[in-house]
Formats: structure tokens, C-alpha cells, sequence
């Protein structure tokens, strides 16, 4: 989030997010299944949370937000539902980025 205007406990969530997900970043598989499962389904709940986030907080959605958190429900294997969020999150709907 650009930091302007962001709720704290938005940014806490966000934060959340990074340290759940950095002990994941430079690893060449997905490590144990299960530890896996769990973790990919902290962060997508923290990813729907923080959309939440970005839409009760008044500017805090843009282009590049919403593909970021397309991003993010990507690397969940979760990018039907980031595509549907990534709009929420303020993605211009016409971006060639999009899925088609």
C-alpha cells in the first residue's frame, strides 16, 4: 500500500503477509505438503483481508495494487480468484496484464 491514508491495521496485514511468506521466497519446491497447504491458506486469507483493506480505505486502490494481488493469488495457485479481486483492488479492467 502506498502508506498514504492506510488503516494500521492494513499495513499490519500486509507486514503479515511478508513475514509469512519469506521463509517460502528461495525455495526451488513447495517444501512439505501439508506446511505448504497451511501457509498458502494464512495468505490468502490475509490477501482477502488486505483487499478488504484497500476497498474501505478511500484511494488506496490502483492499477498496479490490483496486480499485485493478482500476483499474489497466483503464486497460491489461486488465479481465478486474484483476477476476481485484483479488480477490487482497483486493476484497470482493460489492462493488457489481465488474463484473458
Amino acid at each position: 500500500m502506498r502508506g498514504r491514508g492506510a488503516p494500521a491495521e492494513a499495513l499490519e496485514r500486509v507486514g503479515g503477509l511478508v513475514v509469512l511468506l519469506e521463509p517460502w521466497r528461495d525455495q526451488e519446491d513447495n517444501g512439505p505438503a501439508e506446511a505448504a497447504e497451511q501457509v498458502r491458506q494464512s495468505a490468502a486469507a490475509l490477501g482477502r483481508r488486505v483487499v478488504d483493506d484497500i476497498e474501505q480505505a478511500a484511494g488506496l486502490g490502483y492499477d498496479r495494487m490490483g496486480q499485485a494481488v493478482r500476483n499474489l493469488f497466483e503464486c497460491l495457485s489461486m488465479g481465478e480468484e486474484g483476477a476476481r479481486l485484483s479488480l477490487r483492488a482497483g486493476e484497470n479492467p482493460n489492462s493488457t496484464m489481465r488474463p484473458a
